[in-house]
């Protein structure tokens, strides 16, 4: 049977009005049954949190610096049966390209950064590929994931090194901070045939907890370009699936010393779309993930951890760019880090020291590099050379938190096999003028090392490549009392020798507002974010000299409202973009779209979850590339029940 858009659109809004009733009904049977749900269980908002990406120490959100944010896994029970990319396109200043559904190929954009210049780490380790540069976050899954924390800013250039230009957004794998012994079993059902199943097991005792989490994840997906006329258009639609695991050991083998070990994998399929009927059937085989192992020893004045991990990021794809289809075309990355750090209660005041080794292997595959470059027949890539480089680290930082005042200073050198030492540092401060207010500032130096890309691309190869630079300066004001956390943040970045066309020759100017706020007054919750951005080329004698960066909105917004009970919570959300320019100087109308997420206890040990997005099924453009405009998604939605065991 097939149906008209109108038919299917109708069709599909019945069936969100019935699984809201459904959902209504069972929130109001819950109520009758409050006293035995666990409060641990309960959707919680705790407006002073403890980050440690921002310092690479326990710290305050409140006596942090740098904005941050923190995505915490009572947020993220919103998210069933989707993908990090997801979690992130809904949190303030934050904006995404995508060229489809699920699984497809995404960019996100951080104060007028794109992804390969905001660093991305798993539980300590970097993520992401050295060829393109850009973390593959629509592949991981959320519910493998405990917490979010995301920094803004280029503070955590000096913390963490290269391509932390525009922040830093840190996943931790679930089983982080397992409170008591559980078993869950989660099953999900959504639009376009989108399904999930998934368990996770967690035991603990008086000196160990073990987590071990697996979940299978798979849709049809839809149609990933939207205008008919296209070069690479299939009349098919794009599927998605994945196989996801995730596993936290911690043991304390004495009051002194502890070990653990954390890994976090994804192994899925994406369908794309090449070269229209030449490839119809064109996917992609993707293996993601991370595995970090460390070792702790703590006395009364020190903490020292010694860790190391491995990130891998392999892609193989089954498409025009292939010279042999059966084989497809091959880009492996593997990152290796070690690292050994050690924070000193240096009274007043923290200090932490420390040293890291990061070794980048890329394995590739020879690809097909269309015109214009019609000096071979038929033009190929050869395999990169080299193929690999270590980095050598050495930081310092320091930390004060007092009852007046804030201090926080850093400074980090970095030492690249491909192009020799770089230097980063940063210094920030903050007072306190009164109970609840804090008005600070920070400065702040960093850089992006070049992609493999970037060096050997044919075509627009530079071995001879130094690193984009920038300057970032950032004032704040910011109020909190019991209820509330409100911020207001100016921003203002030069950024120079970012590489283009194969040189160092653009600049650009970025500056901006930001303002946050988040409440919790009783069972209400509600907040809001609003950010401008003026993100200008300032290349000299180019062509888009002084015109906004592509994909970078001036304006973007977003507002939520929520209600929580013991047995149920509902959160309304909705979030503005504003008009954007492509690569190719194409415009892109701003849109609004309006979420509905909750979760009800239909008895004790049995959660069911809602999520409906893109209501009023609004029609929206979130890339378009070579002729190609990438279709969304309208009115969808995912509904999930969670069974806990003991």
């Amino acid at each position: 049977m097939s149906l008209s858009r109108s038919s299917s659109t109708t069709y599909l809004r019945l069936c969100i009005l019935s699984a809201l009733g459904v959902f209504a009904m069972s929130a109001t049977a819950a109520t009758t049954d409050s006293s035995t749900i666990d409060d641990n269980a309960l959707p919680q908002v705790e407006l002073d949190k403890i980050v440690v990406t921002a310092t690479r120490t326990p710290t305050k959100t409140s006596n942090v610096i740098a904005q941050t944010r923190v995505i915490d896994k009572e947020e993220l029970q919103r998210y069933q049966g989707q993908t990090v990319t997801d979690v992130l396109k809904n949190q303030p200043g934050i904006n995404i390209t995508q060229s489809g559904g699920m699984g497809t190929a995404s960019n996100f954009y951080m104060r007028g950064f794109d992804s390969k210049q905001v660093l991305v780490i798993i539980d300590g380790i970097r993520y992401s590929s050295i060829s393109l540069g850009t973390p593959q976050l629509n592949l991981l899954s959320a519910d493998q994931i405990e917490r979010i924390e995301i920094l803004y800013g280029a503070s955590g250039s000096s913390i963490y090194g290269s391509d932390a230009m525009g922040g830093v957004i840190q996943i931790f794998t679930k089983g982080n901070s397992v409170e008591k012994s559980n078993v869950s079993t989660t099953v999900g059902y959504g639009s376009n045939d989108h399904y999930q199943v998934g368990v996770t097991g967690q035991l603990k005792n008086d000196t160990s907890s073990l987590s071990l989490g697996v979940s299978r994840n798979e849709t049809d997906g839809f149609n990933a370009i939207a205008n008919a006329n296209s070069y690479d258009y299939n009349v098919d639609d794009d599927g998605f699936k994945s196989t996801n695991a995730s596993l936290g050991l911690q043991h304390r083998l004495s009051n002194s010393l502890s070990a653990g070990l954390s890994a976090l994998y994804s192994d899925s399929t994406t369908d794309i779309d090449s070269a229209g009927n030449a490839f119809p059937n064109a996917y992609s085989d993707q293996k993601n993930g991370s595995a970090n192992a460390y070792l702790q020893y703590k006395t009364p004045l020190t903490v020292s951890k010694l860790s190391y991990g491995q990130s891998i990021d392999k892609s193989t794809s089954y498409d025009a760019n292939s010279i042999n289809y059966q084989e497809g075309s091959q880009f492996d990355t593997t990152q290796e880090q070690a690292r050994l750090e050690t924070s000193i209660n240096a009274q007043p005041g923290t200090v932490i020291v420390g040293a890291e080794w990061l070794s980048q292997k890329l394995d590739a595959s020879d690809v097909l590099v269309y015109p214009p470059y019609p000096d071979t027949t038929p033009p190929v890539q050869t395999a990169y050379d080299p193929d690999d480089r270590t980095v050598k680290s050495a930081f310092v930082g320091y930390q004060l938190s007092e009852s007046y005042y804030d201090l926080q200073a850093n400074y980090r050198v970095d030492d690249n096999s491909q192009y020799g030492n770089e230097s980063t540092y940063n210094l920030g401060a903050a007072i306190h003028p009164m109970a609840g207010m804090r008005i600070g500032a920070n400065y702040a130096t960093g850089f992006r090392a070049p992609t493999f890309n970037d060096l050997y691309w044919p075509g627009f190869s530079n071995p001879n490549l130094k690193p984009e630079r920038t300057e970032n300066t950032e004032v704040f004001v910011e109020y909190a009392n019991d209820m509330q956390t409100s911020r207001l943040t100016g921003f203002h970045t030069d950024a120079e020798d970012l590489i283009a066309s194969g040189t160092n020759i653009s600049e650009a100017k970025i500056k901006g507002l930001s303002l946050t706020s988040d409440w919790n007054m009783n069972a209400f919750i509600f907040g809001l974010g609003y950010d401008y951005l003026d993100a200008k080329d300032k290349t000299a004698n180019s062509a888009s000299y002084d015109q906004q960066l592509a994909y970078r909105p001036k304006n973007s917004g977003m507002v939520y409202i929520g209600y929580q009970q013991p047995t149920f919570d509902v959160r309304l959300e909705a979030k503005h973009t504003d008009d954007r320019f492509t690569a190719e100087n194409n415009k892109l109308d701003s849109y609004t779209l309006l979420n509905l997420s909750g979760s009800a206890y239909i008895t004790p040990k049995l959660r069911a979850n809602l999520r409906v997005d893109n209501i009023t099924d609004e029609e929206y453009t979130l890339a378009s590339q070579f002729g190609n405009e990438y279709a969304t998604e309208g009115t969808s939605y995912f509904t999930s029940l969670t069974y806990n065991w003991f």
